[in-house]
């Protein structure tokens, strides 16, 4: 790719964003969304998160389900789930469960 294709690449990609994103505050206030989509809604971002971060959790390399000691990100995240339920920060749960899973992956073969 030439720099001037890369370019207008990144500047279409900006503008495309800007116009999503920017269509809301534009029209948001003319537009009432009902209850219970606002209700739905709430939900949303825990499930886009779960659909992300489950499946590397709990799935090997091969795909198949690894629900083994072996497998240090699910000890990490089993780690810092109970840190969560102890404290209730999520900031330091995340520090936490980082520290935790890099510690296991440094000293464990």
């Amino acid at each position: 790719m030439r720099d001037w294709q890369v370019w207008i690449t990144i500047v279409a990609l900006a503008l495309a964003t800007c116009i999503t994103r920017g269509a809301f505050w534009l029209v948001g206030h003319h537009v009432t969304i009902p209850k219970r989509v606002q209700e739905m809604l709430r939900y949303a971002p825990a499930c886009a998160l779960a659909a992300i971060i489950a499946p590397d959790l709990l799935l090997g390399s091969g795909g198949q389900l690894a629900l083994h000691p072996s497998n240090l990100k699910l000890v990490a995240a089993l780690a810092a789930t109970g840190y969560y339920l102890l404290r209730r920060n999520m900031l330091e749960t995340i520090i936490f469960g980082m520290l935790f899973f890099t510690g296991l992956r440094l000293y464990l073969p």
